[in-house]
C-alpha cells in the first residue's frame, strides 16, 4: 500500500473535518493508500518533520484552509522535504483547492498512481513561501483579526463583515515597485502578488495567472473615488474580470521588490508575513501536487 501522511487542522473552516476522518481514512484506505495522521497544533509543530521521517511518507496530503496549506509547504521545503502534496479543502478560505478544481475520484486516482503537477511558489524575503497570494494593505489583516468562531459560524461571510467595518478607514499607501528590474510607482489601497487568480473565493482577479508558468501576477487597486470602488465591487461579485478596470494596476514578473510608504504587516496565505519592504522571487515548478 501506498503511504501518505495526512495532515489535518482540527479548527479549519465549520471545525467539521474531524467529524469526517472516519470516513475519510477508510476511502483511502479503499484506494490502496495507507495513511499516518497528524493533527496540527496551534503554534506549535515541531514534531511535524519527525512525523514525516517516521511515517516514511511518499506524499503529504493537507485537510485544511489555505494556512494549513501554507504551513505544510513551508514545513517541507524549509526541511528540504521533497515530497508530492495534495488538498482536501476544508477552511473558511479554500481557494487553492478551488483553482485546482480536481474531484473526488480524479484526486484519489491522481495520489494512488502518483500523478502529480509541477507547480511555482512565491517566496519571499529569501525566508518564507507561499502558494497562493501574498498582499499588503486594506483589508489584508482581516483574517488575522476576525474571531476564530466567528469564522467557524460564519465561514466567509465573517470576513466581509468585518470589511465592511473597515470602510471608513480606507487609506492609500504610496508604492514603489521594481519588477523584474523595471521601477513603478503608484498610490493604491492594496496589493496582491497571485500565483493563482483565486481569491477570498473569487476566480477572477487576474486574467494571466498560473501556477506553472515562473511568473507572479501583482493586482494593485489604485487610489480612486468611493462610487468607483463599488462599481469594481460590484464587477468582483458578478465574476467579471477587473485587470482591464482603469482603477487596477496589474504586471506580471519572476520579481518583485516592493516599499511602502506606510508601514504595513504583509499576508502569506491568509498568515501573518513580514513587514513591508518585501523582496519576493518566483520558484518555477518548486512543488508537486497531486492532480
Amino acid at each position: 500500500m501506498k503511504k501518505i501522511l495526512l495532515v489535518y487542522n482540527p479548527v479549519s473552516g465549520h471545525a467539521a473535518f474531524k467529524n469526517r476522518l472516519d470516513a475519510v481514512i477508510e476511502n483511502f484506505q479503499r484506494h490502496g493508500i495507507f495513511l499516518s495522521i497528524y493533527r496540527t497544533c496551534a503554534g506549535d509543530n515541531a514534531n511535524f518533520v519527525d512525523c514525516v521521517k517516521i511515517s516514511q511518507a511518499e506524499g503529504v496530503i493537507a485537510a485544511g484552509g489555505d494556512g494549513t496549506l501554507h504551513a505544510v509547504i513551508n514545513q517541507l521545503k524549509k526541511n528540504s522535504l521533497d515530497l508530492p502534496v495534495g488538498v482536501i479543502g476544508s477552511g473558511t478560505s479554500n481557494d487553492f483547492a478551488a483553482h485546482l478544481d480536481i474531484g473526488e475520484e480524479k484526486f484519489f486516482d491522481a495520489v494512488t498512481s502518483g500523478r502529480t503537477r509541477p507547480v511555482d511558489l512565491g517566496f519571499v524575503n529569501e525566508k518564507e513561501y507561499f502558494i497562493n497570494v501574498a498582499s499588503a494593505g486594506v483589508f489584508t489583516s482581516i483574517a488575522h483579526e476576525v474571531d476564530s468562531r466567528l469564522k467557524n459560524f460564519l465561514g466567509k461571510s465573517a470576513y466581509y463583515l468585518r470589511g465592511l467595518g473597515e470602510l471608513k478607514n480606507f487609506k492609500t499607501m504610496s508604492l514603489e515597485i521594481v519588477a523584474d528590474g523595471k521601477n513603478f510607482s503608484v498610490d493604491a489601497f492594496l496589493f496582491l502578488i497571485l500565483n493563482s487568480p483565486s481569491v477570498a473565493g473569487f476566480k477572477n482577479f487576474s486574467d494571466s495567472a498560473q501556477i506553472d508558468d515562473g511568473k507572479l501576477d501583482l493586482i494593485a487597486l489604485k487610489k480612486c473615488s468611493p462610487p468607483a470602488l463599488v462599481t469594481l465591487a460590484k464587477k468582483i461579485l458578478a465574476g467579471e474580470s477587473i485587470q482591464a478596470d482603469e482603477n487596477i494596476f496589474s504586471l506580471q514578473a519572476e520579481t518583485f521588490e516592493i516599499k511602502s510608504s506606510a508601514e504595513l504587516i504583509s499576508d502569506l496565505d491568509g498568515e501573518v508575513g513580514d513587514i513591508l519592504p518585501l523582496k519576493v522571487e518566483t520558484l518555477k515548478h518548486a512543488i508537486n501536487f497531486y492532480q
